[in-house]
Order: C-alpha cells, then structure tokens, then sequence
C-alpha cells in the first residue's frame, strides 16, 4: 500500500490535492448530506414564491419579474450555509475515530488537513449555486447580468463556502465533537434571517432594518440581487465578492489558530 509519503504526494501542493480530492469524493460518497442541502433551500423558496409573489407590485420593491428571481442569491446563500456544516462535521469525525491522529502521524503537511476540507467545502458551494441557478431557470428565472453574473453567483457561493466552512471547520477542531459543530450553526445560519434575504429593505422599518442594513451577509446578497434583476455593475459585484473575502480570511485565521492548538494537544 503507497503512503501519504510517497513521492507523488511529497509536496505540500500534492498532499493537500490528495485531501482535497478525498474530502470531494467523500461529498459524492454521501449523497444523503449534501442533497438535503440543495433540496430544503429550493423548497423552501417555491414556498415563499407561491405565498408572496404579489409582493413585487408594492411600491419600492426592486423591479422583478418574480419573486423567484428575486429569491435566487438568497437561496445560493442558505444552501451553502446548509452545506458547509458536512465538511466541518467530517472534519470532526476524523478526529473522534482517530483518523486525524494517523494524518498528524505521518509525514504530511499539517495545513493540507484543513485545505483538503475547505476544498471540499469550495466544491459543494459551486455545485450548490449552479444546481440552483439551472432549475431556477425551468421556472423562469433569469440573471440579467449574463455570463458574467452567471459565473459570479457560483464564484460567490464557494467563496462563502470556505469561509463559512473554515468557521464551522476552527469548531470541530478546538472541540473534537460533532455534536458541537452542529450545535453551534444555527448561531451561525441565524445571520442570513436577520439579513435582506427574503425581502427588500426599502420595506422594513425599525429595528429589523437597522439590523439588516448592518449585516455583511445583506450587502453580498443585494450585490448579487443587483446582478440578477437588473444586470451586471461592477461595485455591487465587487462588494458581493468583497463579504466573503473578509469573513474568509477572519475565519481561515481561526482555523489556523485552532489547528496548531490541536496539533499541540496531539503531540
């Protein structure tokens, strides 16, 4: 049997292509986790079509020829939260069945651990995103942007992924627990219902708005909202891609972080 050490795998680069690669086939393996992930979001959004399609004719909310269009970043957005719970959990069955142990045992580089998994996590994201976008567009979806918005919303999405994922991911490895990873995501998933996800912010008063109008994920769902009712702008596309990237590198940061704790407990 060839080991992690073997020659074509003895660069950082190949070792952590080789994590990659299981995390992404494990997704596969797994149907049962990452569907649901695709499913419940998409259900969820034909329900709010049906009950509130008649909201786009009041005055102020932003021109849509459905509300399903609409809807559309807002459910990329909830699927990749749904999803990025997998990697982290998986990440932290590994080290409940002593997997992580036999990785900190050989002669690996000890980042690939987390790569691999947020890898995973990028993957599922894209395929989240374009999933939706190609039944959406059954239903008559449209993204007025094009080609660019078309390959902006998935770009978005697994760049949410790994951020979110690195999140869930910094978790699993500072508890070691499945149950505290999926424990502590509704924390997490409750930012996307205290967001302009699921109706405009011209229509809410009060608080509500106040606490919309501060929440990052409102800002990267309205720049994608933007691509898709009214067509491609660069700075509502920048300030969608620009979300991401931040919580991205705070998160990536604590994985970091709460890896070397690991690897320290492991020594």
């Amino acid at each position: 049997m060839t080991s992690i050490a073997a020659p074509e795998v003895t660069s950082p680069l190949a070792q952590s292509l080789a994590l990659s690669r299981r995390a992404v086939l494990g997704l596969f393996r797994q149907p049962q986790v990452w569907i649901p992930s695709i499913l419940f979001p998409m259900f969820f959004a034909a329900l709010n079509t049906a009950a509130l399609n008649r909201t786009t004719s009041l005055p102020g909310f932003p021109a849509a020829d459905s509300f399903l269009d609409f809807l559309v970043p807002a459910t990329i957005t909830q699927a990749v939260l749904f999803g990025s719970l997998s990697g982290a959990s998986e990440l932290a069955q590994d080290i409940e069945n002593r997997f992580f142990e036999r990785l900190v045992a050989a002669p690996v580089w000890r980042t690939s651990i987390l790569v691999g998994r947020l890898a995973g996590a990028g993957v599922l994201g894209v395929i989240q995103a374009v999933v939706i976008l190609s039944v959406f567009s059954l239903f008559g979806a449209r993204v007025q942007a094009g080609l660019p918005g078309l390959v902006l919303l998935p770009l978005v999405a697994m760049l949410l992924a790994v951020a979110v994922g690195a999140l869930m991911s910094s978790m699993a490895l500072r508890t070691g627990s499945v149950e505290a990873v999926q424990g502590a995501f509704p924390v997490v998933f409750i930012f996307i219902f205290a967001s302009s996800a699921f109706f405009p912010r011209q229509l809410m008063q009060g608080w509500f708005k106040t606490m919309a109008t501060l929440n990052p994920v409102s800002w990267m769902i309205e720049g994608l909202r933007h691509q898709v009712l009214v067509g491609f702008d660069l700075g509502e596309a920048a300030t969608a891609l620009a979300v991401p990237v931040g919580l991205g590198a705070a998160s990536i940061t604590l994985a970091l972080w709460s890896l070397r704790q690991r690897l320290a407990m492991a020594s």
